[in-house]
């Protein structure tokens, strides 16, 4: 099926690994194609919604929170710190703290991660660099 290869980590520690062609970040819920099923996901029990190259990844990879110096630098710098004490940094572009959720392109280019829909309800602090 086409559409984004995506990771959605819930709040309570689920995770679910499929293709998605409806995320908008302004509605409630998506829709996750994993091996023929079609799951409905409620935005507000997401951790985050990754955007991933492809769904297998590399389990033993240590991404880096560092940006390469020699890449020039998109979007605002940002940390962004979750309920559960995973720190991820990258850049922003759309960052408002009133909103429900941001997206955030990770620092580490090699990483299977494109970018991270982040849910603010998910998170213990969120700084600008």
């Amino acid at each position: 099926m086409p559409g984004n290869r995506v990771v959605a980590r819930f709040r309570d520690g689920r995770t679910v690994k499929g293709t998605t062609t409806d995320f908008l970040p302004t509605r409630d819920t998506l829709h996750i194609h994993t091996n023929g099923t079609v799951d409905t996901v409620q935005l507000a029990e997401l951790k985050a919604l990754f955007f991933v190259r492809d769904l297998v990844g590399d389990p033993g990879r240590q991404d880096s929170n560092e940006f390469d110096l020699a890449r020039t630098v998109v979007g605002r710098k940002i940390r962004v710190e979750f309920a559960d004490g995973e720190v991820l940094v990258g850049t922003t572009q759309g960052y408002q703290p009133e909103r429900a959720g941001f997206f955030v392109v990770p620092a580490d280019h090699d990483t299977n991660h494109e970018r991270v829909f982040v849910l603010r309800a998910s998170t213990r602090s969120v700084s600008l660099l």
